[in-house]
């Protein structure tokens, strides 16, 4: 019998485990990029909350938006609006680990948005941004599987 709750416990936990190095885009009490929309950094140019309401499901995580339009611009093409590195810290990311973001640490470049953990780190990020951007590039397919 403790032999059998051994390998329950063990399974379990390997289970769990698994799930969460699986974790590819940056999510927030179940939100993708903490229930921010992802659009509206483009079109309004700041963070926007999403509304509970206008809700996508991509990559594996539910994405939040402010506006119907916004949530049919996402639909249409996903990999233009999401975050670079699932919304994970892009600083982070060119150190070669995953890190959570702030909404208000954000830059678009070469019309890519990228979160980072802070503004005090957005603005180390930004100090050699092209090159960070570049390690963080290399670093992604790498980290981005692991928890």
């Amino acid at each position: 019998m403790k032999k059998i709750v051994v390998t329950v416990c063990v399974t379990v936990l390997t289970g769990i485990s698994l799930f969460a190095q699986k974790s590819t885009v940056f999510v927030h009490s179940g939100k993708a990029i903490r229930g921010y929309d992802p659009v509206a950094y483009f079109t309004e140019g700041k963070p926007v909350k999403g509304d509970v309401k206008l809700v996508y499901n991509w990559s594996e995580a539910d994405w939040y938006f402010s506006s119907q339009k916004n949530l049919d611009l996402f639909k249409a093409s996903p990999e233009k609006y999401a975050p670079q590195y699932g919304g994970y810290c892009a600083f982070g990311l060119s150190n070669g680990y995953k890190a959570p973001t702030d909404a208000d640490a954000w830059t678009i470049e070469n019309d890519k948005l990228y979160l980072n953990y802070n503004l005090q780190v957005r603005q180390q990020w930004n100090k050699d941004r092209q090159q960070r951007i570049k390690q963080a590039d290399q670093n992604w397919p790498s980290v981005r599987d692991k928890e």
